[in-house]
């Protein structure tokens, strides 16, 4: 019987990476601490050994071994014991209870500092269980949880290279609103000119301007997330020297490195967030996208602009706010775990809307007005246009901003571009980030060989005769 284990931690943390329901993930967590470990039998197994009173009954005179299973003298550096010695002195029955000190010291230790930097991750549903139910997925599945960070990275890198190749009014500012917007769950309405409305329309400029500003707010690096960082970094390496040069290898239980190391994984996911600052306060996305609705003009069948909420219900770009589908419940959750489920939607509605922008780009190089009678006007500012030539009826802006294929009858597909590789990329990262930790701490623990029995049982070089 080796002396070295799997720590208890590692067991639950697969459980809980694997468990879907809540409820579960929650019972869980409180039966963490109540788990028995099995080290409060030690002290007494290594005292039986000491004393030798295993000899007078059972008439076994060895049983010592080294960590390959060769027969060794009982010294205080023997490292393990065979399965009969081990059933004579420790006895074969379950663990008599748990060892609360031990248990206290390294939750303290290992644990403890990086539960506390979890009050650093976004959140911003509007129902508290929401977020505690995100908080639990996060802790229960840093894969999932990786995934999105890496997912929305590489569509901001993705929407910001898209909308830079044209030169059309506000493809600057409609890049920064569907990068923030991968947060919610948008939905893009193309039908009665809205879309091309809002694209073509001067009047329009002021809602572009306006949600930029309106959407805005950051949860954002702060004196109190980084040296929440700094102590959690602090703590790990006090930590691993208190395991290496306090206990060292004539420790009665095993050390937490192999639990230290299984909660890296959560400081670049909580770095990587605060670096991404991600809009994802629902309530106050909800108000930008109504304040800026507001002023929403559309064009009519032969008068001039109107305003959107005169016309309709409907607008351009808008939140779905019917989530009733339990399939599609995440998608309309804001905390930005849940960006893996909005990616796919997302990722369209930006094809839809860097479409119009592309079609309206390519014809103001050939110098096409909205209303083919309108003359080209050319502008003083290279970077402007001249008002004239972007006004026009509803059938002139919905053409405007229509691809040549997409004229020809041919369907735009559901897929965007690029999507599998930022699937494959995003995880690939969130499985390299999950072993990378998890895998260190099963190494930690499987490879680390016992080197010894206490001091505190038997004298130096003290052989058991």
């Amino acid at each position: 019987m080796h002396l070295s284990f799997l720590p208890q931690a590692i067991t639950v943390k697969l459980i809980l990476s694997h468990w879907y329901y809540p409820a579960a993930r929650i019972l869980l967590i409180f039966l963490i601490p109540v788990l028995p470990t099995g080290a409060s039998k030690w002290g007494q197994c290594l005292s039986n050994l000491r004393n030798a009173t295993w000899r007078e009954s059972s008439g076994i005179f060895s049983g010592g071994t080294d960590n390959h299973g060769h027969p060794t003298p009982l010294t205080n550096v023997t490292t393990a014991v065979t399965y009969d010695l081990c059933k004579i002195a420790c006895g074969s029955g379950p663990s008599s209870g748990v060892s609360w000190l031990t248990f206290l010291d390294q939750f303290g230790a290992w644990v403890l500092p990086w539960l506390a930097l979890v009050s650093q991750l976004p959140f911003g549903a509007n129902d508290k269980y929401e977020n505690l139910i995100a908080t639990l997925l996060t802790l229960g599945s840093p894969t999932l949880a990786a995934y999105s960070l890496a997912l929305t990275v590489l569509n901001g890198r993705w929407v910001a290279k898209l909308f830079t190749t044209w030169n059309y009014h506000n493809s600057r500012n409609a890049a920064r609103i569907l990068n923030t917007l991968q947060q919610a769950p948008l939905k893009v309405t193309t039908d009665a000119a809205l879309l091309a409305s809002l694209v073509v329309l001067p009047e329009n400029d002021k809602w572009w301007a306006e949600l930029v500003e309106w959407l805005d707010f950051t949860h954002t690096w702060s004196i109190s997330a980084a040296m929440s960082i700094v102590w959690v970094i602090i703590a790990y390496i006090l930590a691993v020297i208190d395991s290496i040069v306090g206990g060292g290898a004539y420790s009665l239980h095993p050390s937490g490195q192999s639990i230290g190391s299984l909660w890296l994984w959560l400081l670049p996911i909580v770095a990587g967030w605060l670096q991404i600052s991600p809009e994802c306060d629902s309530k106050r996305l909800q108000n930008a996208i109504n304040r800026a609705n507001r002023i929403a003009y559309v064009a009519t069948p032969s008068d001039g602009p109107e305003l959107a909420s005169s016309k309709s219900r409907y607008y351009a770009i808008s939140l779905r706010s019917d989530h009733r589908d339990v399939l599609r419940r995440d998608e309309g959750c804001t905390v930005p775990i849940y960006n893996y489920a909005r990616f796919l939607p997302w990722a369209q509605g930006v094809e839809i809307i860097a479409g119009a922008f592309c079609a309206a780009s390519e014809r103001v190089d050939h110098h096409i007005s909205v209303d083919p009678k309108v003359e080209w006007v050319n502008p003083s500012n290279p970077y402007s246009l001249s008002h004239r030539n972007r006004t026009g009826t509803q059938a002139q802006v919905v053409k405007y901003c229509l691809l040549e294929r997409e004229s020809q009858g041919t369907h735009r597909t559901m897929w965007s571009s690029d999507v599998w590789s930022r699937m494959f990329t995003a995880s690939v990262f969130a499985l390299l980030l999950q072993w990378g930790t998890a895998g260190a701490a099963f190494l930690i623990s499987l490879l680390t060989p016992t080197t010894g029995w206490s001091r505190k049982q038997f004298p130096r070089n003290h052989v058991l005769t």
